[in-house]
């Protein structure tokens, strides 16, 4: 039967204390294995983290420029009218889902479309932003210009 009082560790598990200080037979005399002067040799030794020795620290001497918003930003996929004009047919629909299947777009980010270029089909566009050339483009062949909501990157790759 075991009982409380016969309980011990492991042999091996548990290690001896290591006692600095005790005189020069121990080996860990004097100087208790920290060197001879010094900061590291004082007690509280342990310093900060990117402490520097009373050096000015590096992120205190790199220059900082303000707020970046590189992670927010809406990343537009620029089509060209000129691009509509060759890839689609008369009376087509496009929209961001059939430009990234004919691989005019290769990512799913949201999609304005620019006047650059000459279009002579009537085609029904959808997208997230128009320039004014484009518009009047689209519409003046008889084409609409549809302006999608801008939904969130997440949304999109959804469909």
């Amino acid at each position: 039967m075991v009982r409380v009082n016969d309980l011990k560790p492991k042999s091996g598990s548990v290690h001896k204390k290591k006692r600095l200080g005790t005189g020069p037979g121990s080996g860990h005399g004097q100087t208790s294995t920290r060197g001879q002067k010094g900061q590291s040799s004082r007690s509280g030794e342990p310093k900060r983290v990117g402490f520097e020795g009373g050096q000015m620290p590096i992120l205190r001497r790199i220059p900082k420029k303000g707020f970046n918003n590189k992670v927010f930003a809406k990343k537009y996929e620029i089509v060209k009218i000129s691009t509509l004009e060759k890839y689609f047919k008369d009376g087509d629909n496009v929209n961001p889902t059939l430009l990234k299947e004919k691989g005019i777009t290769n990512r799913m980010d949201f999609i304005k479309i620019l006047g650059d270029g000459d279009l002579k089909k009537k085609i029904n566009v959808s997208a997230h932003s128009f320039s004014k050339s484009a518009k009047d483009k689209i519409e003046k062949n008889g084409g609409k210009a549809e302006i999608i909501k801008k939904e969130s990157r997440a949304e999109i790759t959804k469909e």
